[in-house]
């Protein structure tokens, strides 16, 4: 798979929708996480990131203007424990640590679950799973869709990078492009470059999301050889 550039990937797509970010820095120093929300409607963008937990969780902006929480407020991100942090764009964020923390599978948790309900477009799930241990980092993804646009036709495909290159991250989202309905996401994950630190990342994510949509921006880097989080979450509303 060609390597791409998130430059080109964010700036030419209006609607990319939510979005997942796995991978190492040029340095392979540190795992990257970044994940993204965007909208089109009042109540989509009527939200915030908050930390929570070691995490983050989405919450309403201004609560009188939220009109169905159902798919809108959920926790994107979870530390299942020390060495693995749990990212989707939806509620199986606590399907998929429930699991883990019976001594089961990512690939198990998902299992259960499907797209959402929100025909006709019928958003896909996007999940990731990274696991930073002993100075090395792994990383699964996964999207669970329907098929061509079929409410009654679940597909769920799965993506494992146990050796991550440096300088190098997946990158998955919800929809291909903008549309009505809004198609899906095809294909792998994205194969792209990840280069410097996490400011300068945060930066140019949130500089190339499209300006009318773009909602809430979630960068991490996690130091391999420490521990150490580093933690960035931007808000269009503030």
């Amino acid at each position: 798979m060609p390597l791409l550039s998130l430059k080109s990937l964010l700036t030419g797509n209006p609607y990319p929708g939510r979005g997942v970010i796995l991978g190492l820095d040029d340095t392979a120093e540190h795992a990257v996480i970044a994940y993204f929300i965007m909208g089109r409607s009042e109540n989509s963008r009527n939200r915030i990131f908050t930390e929570k937990d070691g995490g983050i969780i989405t919450e309403a902006f201004d609560p009188a203007k939220l009109t169905d929480p159902s798919l809108i407020i959920y926790a994107p991100v979870r530390v299942q424990s020390p060495s693995v942090t749990v990212v989707t764009n939806g509620d199986q964020t606590d399907t998929v640590v429930a699991y883990l923390n019976e001594g089961k599978t990512f690939e198990a948790a998902l299992r259960t679950r499907t797209f959402e309900p929100d025909a006709p477009n019928y958003t896909p799930r996007i999940s990731g799973m990274l696991t930073a241990d002993k100075g090395r980092a792994s990383y699964c993804l996964s999207i669970l869709k329907s098929c061509d646009g079929d409410g009654d036709s679940p597909q769920r495909f799965f993506f494992d990078y146990p050796a991550p290159q440096a300088g190098i991250g997946h990158f998955i989202h919800t929809y291909q492009n903008d549309g009505n309905p809004i198609p899906s996401f095809q294909g792998e994950p994205e194969r792209v470059e990840l280069c410097g630190d996490i400011d300068a990342l945060t930066a140019h994510l949130w500089a190339w999301l499209n300006e009318d949509n773009k909602v809430s921006l979630f960068t991490r880097y996690i130091n391999l050889r420490t521990g150490e989080l580093q933690t960035r979450i931007v808000n269009k509303n503030k």
